[in-house]
């Protein structure tokens, strides 16, 4: 599209969590205002633009995102959103929100950030071709975002909106109407696999860690960061508490795990999920070559005597739902200790 200038004045790029759609927009970006393009199709990372559009500081490309309160726009927390992405591109909401002190908080983008954003870009570009406005997670405009229909669908020229979203269902239809839509596949394994490599994560740990992340570069950066046995040693204990069936057990082990944070307890629960297949495999073929890290095999093999076939499937149902419910806020220690007691009944089935 920037090649032969066919840009559309509103793209929205549809990326699945952890897919790398908020890091090729700030690419596609740099790419459109570089002065001296490479062949290949990539900035040339040296000119003042890219220099500039690299460190977030350049003055033609702007950004919105959710943030927290009614009054609160982009501008005000700038040096937060620039160290939040330069640590981590594949950041996700709760990461973001959390990085604010969000809390219980709901992020949204006010009617604020929309008064500025349209005052933004009424003004004339300040030293490049276009003047471009990123803005992420377009799900969080509410009934606001109407105020920006009329220049999303006639723009000033040389103005483009790039949009990032993750769920195409709770954006606005007059805004999704109004723009292009390329739709991003999940990252592939062996994609991951390489990335965790070059971080200096070993081959076999690199593997193991893409299996588990399914195609969320996010999820792969963080189980790289953790120790190889956290989630095995979690995970064993839980099993342990609930097939005990002690009630105080079982609280005290919920109040802990309570206070982790939801992305912590879903990275938890898709590890636990993870596991189970690979027990399941065990169960029925006995082969050992499963996709399980350093003692993980161990604990399976252990898992083995007290899990059964049966067992694998209710269980699975059981994280799954738990997942839905962690993702949309539900009371940890109650969600979690109703867990705990429905596991409790599934193993001593």
């Amino acid at each position: 599209m920037a090649d032969t200038g066919r840009m559309p004045h509103a793209l929205l790029l549809l990326s699945p969590q952890g897919a790398g759609g908020l890091a090729l927009a700030m690419a596609y970006a740099q790419y459109i205002l570089c002065q001296n393009k490479n062949t290949e199709g990539e900035a040339c990372g040296k000119c003042a633009h890219c220099i500039k559009a690299e460190k977030m500081i350049h003055p033609d490309i702007h950004y919105s995102y959710p943030t927290i309160g009614s009054k609160t726009i982009a501008t005000h927390v700038l040096k937060e959103w620039r160290e939040a992405f330069g640590e981590n591109p594949y950041l996700n909401a709760n990461q973001w929100l959390e990085k604010l002190g969000a809390e219980n908080k709901q992020g949204n983008i006010p009617v604020a950030e929309c008064v500025e954003i349209v005052k933004k870009l009424s003004l004339k570009t300040f030293e490049a071709s276009h003047k471009i406005l990123i803005m992420w997670l377009p799900e969080y405009l509410g009934k606001e975002g109407n105020r920006l229909l009329k220049m999303i669908e006639e723009p000033p020229d040389e103005t483009l909106f790039l949009l990032v979203a993750e769920n195409q269902d709770l954006i606005l239809n007059t805004i999704l109407s109004r723009c292009q839509l390329v739709t991003l596949s999940p990252l592939s394994d062996e994609d991951v696999k390489e990335a965790l490599i070059l971080r200096g994560v070993t081959r076999g740990d690199a593997e193991a860690i893409a299996h588990l992340a399914e195609g969320n570069f996010n999820v792969a950066l963080t189980l790289s960061r953790e120790s190889e046995n956290d989630n095995a040693n979690a995970f064993l204990e839980w099993m342990r508490t609930c097939f005990k069936g002690n009630g105080v057990e079982m609280v005290a082990w919920t109040e802990r795990f309570a206070g982790i944070g939801r992305e912590k307890q879903k990275l938890f629960l898709r590890y636990g999920l993870h596991f189970l297949r690979e027990l399941m495999v065990l169960i029925l073929t006995n082969n050992e070559n499963l996709r399980l890290r350093g003692n993980e095999l161990e604990t399976a093999k252990r898992m083995k005597t007290v899990i059964k076939f049966k067992h694998i499937e209710p269980m699975m149902t059981l994280f799954d739902e738990t997942i839905f419910h962690v993702e949309r806020n539900a009371n940890p220690k109650v969600l979690f200790l109703d867990a705990s007691i429905r596991l409790n009944k599934v193993l001593k089935s």
